[in-house]
């Protein structure tokens, strides 16, 4: 798939994934993907922060090996260099990760992804190259070390206008308050545990693109 085959595939994209396998009530980061597959998720990102270098290419290169039989996008936390070697359709950085414009020198094939907690990052982001950005932690949540920490859903309304590119958010969305960053214009709505520990992850899947899109 080519880059801009990949921001078009992109663009459609309303939930939006993010493994996390230590919180997933014990089920393993492929069994939440098929989950994620049968509910009709259109992209996921890999994201295992515990994992060896060595597991967490050989993990990639399966998620690339079913996110590719299920047409969906495949997105690597942090690692260019895996997202390379395994053929995913992007990368997505962190502030203290491998820095943006280096991603988009070495990896012009990539989407490139970036966090932001702030207008200013997302701002520096965008000029920087990225493809699109994610504005958060917009909750609480557990994911994160720092989890008194929140931006709130105004933060969104106050960002997303300065945006030229595609953003998704994220951090401690639920069904319960999804409508609070609805309202203020989000679109692509990333989540971990609203997915990873939903007893149905398919079902969970459903609901949310429901109510993303208006259903």
């Amino acid at each position: 798939m080519g880059k801009e085959e990949t921001k078009s595939q992109f663009e459609t994209v309303d939930i939006y994934p993010v493994t996390c396998e230590r919180l997933s009530n014990g089920r393993s980061d492929l069994e939440v993907l098929e989950g994620l597959i049968e509910g009709g998720a259109r992209i996921v990102q890999l994201r295992e922060k515990g994992l060896c270098e060595k597991n967490f290419f050989r993990l990639a290169e399966k998620f690339r090996k079913r996110t590719a039989e299920a047409g969906m996008l495949l997105i690597i936390n942090d690692r260019v260099d895996v997202a390379i070697a395994v053929g995913a359709d992007g990368v997505h950085l962190g502030q203290e990760d491998f820095p943006v414009p280096a991603a988009v020198k070495i990896a012009p094939g990539l989407l490139i992804g970036a966090s932001s907690h702030s207008l200013q990052e997302a701002i520096r982001a965008q000029e920087e190259g990225a493809d699109y950005v994610n504005i958060g932690p917009i909750f609480r949540t557990e994911t994160k070390e720092d989890a008194g920490h929140f931006l709130g859903p105004e933060a969104i309304s106050r960002i997303a206008p300065k945006l030229r590119i595609p953003f998704s958010v994220m951090g401690g969305i639920k069904e319960s308050n999804i409508g609070q960053v609805l309202a203020m214009g989000a679109k692509r709505i990333a989540v971990v545990t609203a997915l990873t520990q939903a007893p149905d992850i398919a079902g969970a899947v459903r609901s949310f693109r429901r109510i993303i899109n208006g259903q």
